[in-house]
């Protein structure tokens, strides 16, 4: 028998000082069997960092993810199906990233663990050709901290302010410093 995902609800209340984009957001994640709770962690991350400020052009979503090779952890479609920002999580290899550079107008990549040097160092010199990627490595100590946040039932308050990202709980508080690897050009 196949094992089920497992559910797990967020409340978040976002500010984010650095983009002037605030509001809160109730998330239903579906935590694929094969994944962490730290990688299901960096997702509620990613969605809080690049969440629109209005759905003009469209909300942010979680996609199948793990489920569906084609498709990324979160994207921005716009009203006409278009892919606006592609967000992917980990390691990709560098032809997904140029597959996904060629759908949609923007690319994030955010790696966590701690083998990211290594990788970025052997993917680097393929991506030369991408202005609209951007890379960022989430510390694996500070991902491992976030990851200790999750619970099926989560209420977050992620304040970001000056590339710093502050995610809180009644119980603890984690701050996240993530490095730019590559920003986009474009």
């Amino acid at each position: 028998m196949a094992l089920k995902a497992t559910i797990y609800k967020a409340q978040l209340q976002i500010a984010d000082m650095d983009r002037h984009v605030y509001g809160d957001h109730q998330l239903t994640l579906a935590c694929h069997p094969s994944e962490t709770e730290e990688r299901l962690m960096i997702r509620v991350l990613a969605f809080a960092l690049n969440v629109p400020a209005d759905e003009l052009r469209g909300r942010l979503e979680f996609t199948k993810g793990l489920s569906d090779v084609d498709e990324p952890d979160l994207w921005q479609l716009d009203l006409t199906g278009d892919v606006v920002h592609w967000i992917d999580l980990g390691q990709p290899d560098d032809r997904r990233l140029m597959k996904a550079h060629g759908r949609s107008e923007r690319v994030s990549v955010y790696s966590f663990a701690s083998s990211t040097e290594v990788w970025w160092r052997n993917l680097e010199n393929k991506l030369t050709r991408t202005p609209k990627l951007a890379v960022w490595q989430v510390p694996a100590e500070q991902s491992q901290a976030l990851a200790r946040l999750a619970a099926r039932s989560m209420q977050l308050q992620i304040s970001i302010q000056d590339g710093s990202i502050y995610v809180s709980t009644t119980e603890a508080s984690v701050e996240i410093h993530p490095v730019a690897l590559k920003t986009p050009t474009a």
